[in-house]
């Protein structure tokens, strides 16, 4: 049992390492031999777990956004109201973004750039299956603007990374208010007239 544990632990710790890289140098400037070292583990032992770099991103992206929608659809039930649906998810969203940032960046790194292997992202996209569900409903229903469900994030909640990242910077500071300024933007966004 002992040495399982150790072997998640170890798993563990390269994925974090490769979170810290990837977000502070990027994805070509984080050789493995310096993941292996912030993970306090031998560069043998990353082949233990991940067949190259690549995969390692790969699995360390889909963890990742396992831990997001895990998140975001913790309070949210599908007998709920399209927009009651929609803003415990949109809020529950945020607060990822916002205070778990380190996860959130290397997230909204990898869906921006081409980091990551096309069907790993097209996995990735299954996790946000109760969102598009949602959505399918609400469009139904004739609440929700009938429109790819793509335009659909990237109004509603891509601008999120944006803010996620004026507040890193110190730019922008979000309080209660500007929070729900936010979401009722995103709403406008994507609901009928």
């Amino acid at each position: 049992m002992a040495t399982l544990q150790k072997s998640i632990d170890k798993r563990n710790a390269l994925i974090k390492a490769t979170i810290e890289l990837v977000n502070n140098n990027g994805f070509h400037a984080t050789p493995m031999s310096k993941i292996a070292k912030m993970a306090n583990v031998s560069p043998a032992t990353i082949y233990l777990y991940f067949e190259n770099k690549q995969d390692l991103v790969n699995k360390t992206y889909i963890d990742v956004k396992a831990q997001y929608t895990n998140y975001a659809f913790e309070t949210y039930s599908s007998d709920m109201s399209v927009e009651r649906g929609f803003e415990v998810i949109w809020k529950r969203i945020a607060d990822f973004k916002l205070n778990a940032s380190e996860n959130a960046m290397f997230l909204a790194q990898c869906d921006n750039t081409p980091i990551i292997d096309e069907p790993i992202l097209q996995e990735g996209i299954k996790h946000l299956q109760p969102l598009l569900d949602l959505w399918e409903r609400g469009k139904k229903e004739g609440l929700i603007k009938n429109m790819s469900n793509y335009l659909l994030y990237a109004y509603a909640i891509n601008p999120l990374s944006f803010l996620m990242m004026a507040q890193k910077r110190g730019a922008f500071q979000l309080d209660a208010s500007q929070l729900e300024d936010a979401y009722q933007l995103a709403w406008s966004s994507i609901k009928n007239n």
